[in-house]
């Protein structure tokens, strides 16, 4: 069987969804090729599931210290079936809002694995897709005029330590867990790891995070990754950097043991299972490019500015292409991606206007360049600094660990980048995201009158520290 639609998108995670919806409303017939679950990794297996994780491991962590607000409660304890429960309510009401949103812009969904066909009967130029369906029926030939992979990524692992789904876990098979383990051994300390070491560390797992940079976090400012470091390090997370996981020395038993390089000396550690969190792979094999003239660079596929592949007709967005790999970036690149193949003229999407969001306790929000990386550019910079120590609302709120750090053009003024760490500074961050996208400068955010008292007063305040004005310092 066979069907001609304007575009196919093989893959409907955030990104391919987010672009059918936008082809559909360009009034562009759409069909969309999902291997797995509409909505894909952020929301089955990724954003959505941790995040309702690290919500109930937050809550659990509040109620524990309860009589700090004046609230006496009894033995404060932990149902982690329930919180498991929890987290999959809300992946299905949110997948159900995708299935509708699919319905209401007639958009066709294939359950199946799609892959690019070369030229042949059916067109003169690679890009037919044939859906092997998940359900056992004839493949179908979908003849697009336009294709759109978004076949995302999956987490990278090491070689000689293979997940097995009880010790040794990435962080799909954690999502999944059942009980919680006593220890855990994280290896790498970026964002999801940080995020699943702050959460662990929440619910009451003793956490040792291996990283073999020299700090955590580290595309992120230096000052945030010292002070998510001091602030976890107090809650009992032990961190270890410069430290070279030697794969070979895996074992498993009752716990699991590995040692490590670390300043010259080798290391042991143990502990009930191990997390593996050193970034993701994308999906570029077995969707067919073997079968165009598209370019696969380092891993991941390459594009212009406008998502176009060698192959004019086909294009690629999100994590399969590298970049941020967010959930929002793709959505973005999905949109200008679909504007483009219909003949509009959207702007290349400025990468220094993206948010960037880790979900640790406290939280990390930031956008555009380090102090570092300013400096490196060749810019004569200035900063401010704001604790939230000296915010009213922080204050009352229980939560006073972190700041806010603004990076500045000394020559103009321009923002160059913004960094937060701190309490729902990942709610707070689009301010920061709002000045980028209209070039304001650091005074202007000054002059923003900030409602008294909330967080984002330390934006405020921050924004004048940069010039050494700030009120409450």
């Amino acid at each position: 069987m066979t069907k001609e639609y304007d575009l196919v998108i093989v893959g409907a995670g955030t990104g391919g969804y987010v672009a059918a919806i936008r082809a559909s409303q360009l009034g562009l017939s759409v069909a969309v090729v999902e291997k797995d679950k509409l909505g894909g990794t952020c929301l089955h297996k990724g954003c959505i599931p941790s995040k309702a994780l690290l919500r109930s491991a937050e809550v659990f962590s509040t109620a524990k210290r309860s009589e700090d607000f004046g609230v006496k409660t009894s033995e404060v304890t932990l149902d982690f079936i329930k919180v498991q429960e929890r987290k999959q309510a809300i992946i299905d009401q949110l997948h159900k809002g995708v299935q509708h949103l699919m319905k209401k812009g007639k958009i066709d969904v294939y359950d199946g694995i799609g892959r690019i066909l070369g030229p042949s009967i059916f067109s003169p130029t690679p890009g037919t897709i044939s859906v092997e369906m998940s359900n056992g029926d004839e493949n179908q030939m979908l003849l697009p005029k336009n294709v759109l992979v978004a076949t995302g990524s999956r987490p990278r692992l090491l070689p000689g330590i293979e997940p097995d789904g009880k010790q040794v876990l990435t962080s799909e098979e954690a999502l999944g867990l059942t009980e919680l383990p006593q220890s855990i051994i994280i290896v790498g300390g970026g964002v999801i790891g940080m995020e699943w070491a702050s959460m662990l560390s929440d619910f009451g797992v003793n956490v040792t995070v291996l990283e073999y940079g020299d700090r955590i976090l580290p595309t992120e400012d230096k000052e945030i990754s010292r002070e998510l470091t001091r602030v976890l390090k107090k809650r009992g997370v032990t961190i270890v950097t410069s430290a070279k996981v030697l794969s070979e020395t895996l074992e498993k038993g009752d716990d699991v043991t590995i040692q490590v390089e670390h300043k010259g000396e080798k290391k042991e550690f143990s502990a009930q299972a191990l997390l593996i969190s050193v970034g993701r792979v994308a999906n570029v094999e077995g969707i067919g490019l073997e079968n165009t003239d598209i370019e696969v660079k380092n891993g991941v596929i390459a594009t212009n500015e406008f998502y176009q592949t060698k192959e004019s007709h086909i294009y690629a967005i999100g994590d399969v292409i590298g970049g941020m790999q967010l959930a929002h970036v793709a959505s973005h690149e999905g949109i200008i991606a679909v504007e483009h193949m219909t003949g509009h003229k959207p702007d290349p999407l400025d990468y220094m206007t993206v948010s960037k969001c880790v979900y640790t306790h406290p939280e990390v929000a930031s956008i555009g360049l380090t102090e570092e990386e300013a400096k490196e550019k060749g810019f004569a910079v200035k900063t401010g600094k704001f604790s939230f120590k000296g915010i009213g609302k922080a204050l009352v709120y229980g939560e006073s660990d972190g700041f806010a750090k603004f990076v500045v053009n000394e020559t103009n003024d321009d923002l160059l980048g913004v960094h937060l760490i701190g309490p729902h500074v990942t709610d707070m961050i689009s301010e920061a995201a709002i000045a980028k996208v209209l070039d304001a400068a650091n005074w202007e955010v000054a002059h923003t009158i900030h409602p008294h008292p909330t967080l984002s007063e330390v934006l405020g305040e921050a924004a004048l520290a940069v010039d050494g004005k700030a009120i409450h310092s």
